[in-house]
């Protein structure tokens, strides 16, 4: 089985103990909605697709998992490290760099490494694109304006 096939089999079995039926619908829908748009981006900027997949299936896990969005980056990231230790399906440095990537998904107005540029941008891909007919969210206007621009997307 692939690596990502054994993680999305770990993080689906942390969604199903979710009560709630539309949160838990939510979650899915997120989570494999911003893994494909990190696998996308990082094939469009020659990174690795395989961990921008991985971290895209794992940046608000802890979120979903404990129903709340405080410190959700931060606390997601360490929750991210614990769950793939326990995998063991990355390197300790593919770990460190899903982990930081998560740690700093939330941080939509800073720049930080490629990875964790391309967790950002799938993030507000996912956010933007899920329901199109939803305005973008202001603190994600300025990136979305730049991937639009990117990957030629018309208005």
């Amino acid at each position: 089985m692939s690596r990502i096939k054994d993680l999305q089999k770990q993080v689906n079995k942390v969604l199903e103990k979710l009560e709630d039926g539309d949160r838990r619908l939510k979650a899915v829908s997120h989570l494999h909605g911003v893994a494909l748009a990190a696998a996308m981006l990082a094939k469009v900027r020659g990174e690795n697709a395989e961990l921008a997949t991985m971290a895209g299936l794992l940046h608000d896990l802890y979120a979903y998992k404990s129903g709340s969005y405080d410190d959700h980056a931060q606390l997601g990231a360490d929750y991210a490290r614990k769950l793939l230790d326990k995998l063991a399906v990355t390197s300790p440095e593919e770990t460190d760099v899903i982990c930081t990537a998560i740690r700093h998904h939330d941080s939509k107005a800073e720049t930080n490494g490629p990875m964790d540029e391309i967790l950002k941008d799938a993030d507000v891909i996912d956010h933007s694109l899920s329901d199109p007919t939803k305005a973008v969210k202001p603190h994600e206007a300025a990136r979305y304006a730049r991937l639009r621009a990117e990957l030629r997307l018309a208005d």
